[in-house]
């Protein structure tokens, strides 16, 4: 099995077919956007990077490019390879990339880049991209600007361990280095209506969660629970997803 670099990223080994089904996919305009930008389409190679269970990769699929999924976890790969049995997929991590050089034409990293050690990922990010090619990370995060999402982050902060990697800044990794261009953001908000059990399985497919001792994760699935039947039963769970694209320097 190819490494999981940090601690926390293993868990997602114990949660994986809760993640495949509780994760949010992203949204229309997000993925058009990283599509154009990337200029996804038949004739073009993507690597997607860290594909987890293929959130992101089903959405690749669509644009008619050859789509190769890497990824560390042989759980997570493997409700990828059961969703998409039709995707090439490759175990292997961002700091050991199983491609040749110069081999994609774009690579892609969903909800991940911030698990890389990036001072191996990035020049293996670079080896595998042609000239020109482009790379796009994408994080879907909860929006803190709403009150539901700043009590959940109340209740799961004791859990949050202290060696976390900063979700969602993690782009500074790029911009730091000589390997890459500029990096242009764009940010898109989107919200799902979800039930108490959607919400439950949301919050335990959180790396940091699924981690937790038996009984701190049933005390917070309690505690969601009793949120979302004090709002009628259905929340609404709002997101903002942000994408950074960079290219070969």
């Amino acid at each position: 099995m190819s490494e999981l670099q940090h601690p926390n990223a293993r868990s997602f080994e114990l949660v994986a077919d809760v993640y495949e089904r509780a994760r949010p996919e992203y949204p229309a305009e997000a993925v058009a956007w990283l599509v154009a930008q990337l200029d996804l389409r038949e004739g073009r190679t993507v690597l997607d990077l860290g594909a987890g269970t293929g959130k992101l990769t089903r959405a690749l699929v669509q644009t008619g490019a050859r789509v190769i999924a890497v990824e560390p976890g042989e759980a997570m790969l493997g409700e990828l390879r059961r969703v998409l049995p039709d995707v090439e997929a490759l175990l292997g991590g961002a700091e050991a990339i199983p491609l040749d050089d110069d081999s994609v034409d774009a690579i892609t990293v969903g909800q991940a880049f911030h698990w890389f050690r990036h001072d191996e990922a990035v020049p293996e990010l670079h080896r595998v991209l042609r000239p020109g090619g482009a790379l796009a990370l994408v994080w879907n995060s909860r929006d803190q600007r709403r009150p539901l999402q700043r009590e959940i982050s109340g209740l799961i902060k004791p859990l949050v361990p202290a060696d976390r990697p900063p979700v969602g800044h993690s782009a500074q990794a790029l911009e730091s280095s000589d390997l890459f261009g500029s990096v242009e953001k764009r940010t898109f908000p989107f919200v799902q209506q979800l039930d108490a059990e959607a919400v439950a399985e949301r919050i335990a497919s959180v790396s940091f969660v699924a981690a937790a001792p038996p009984d701190a994760r049933a005390e917070l699935d309690r505690r969601l629970r009793e949120i979302v039947a004090s709002q009628g039963g259905v929340v609404d769970f709002a997101y903002l997803t942000e994408v950074y694209v960079s290219r070969v320097g």
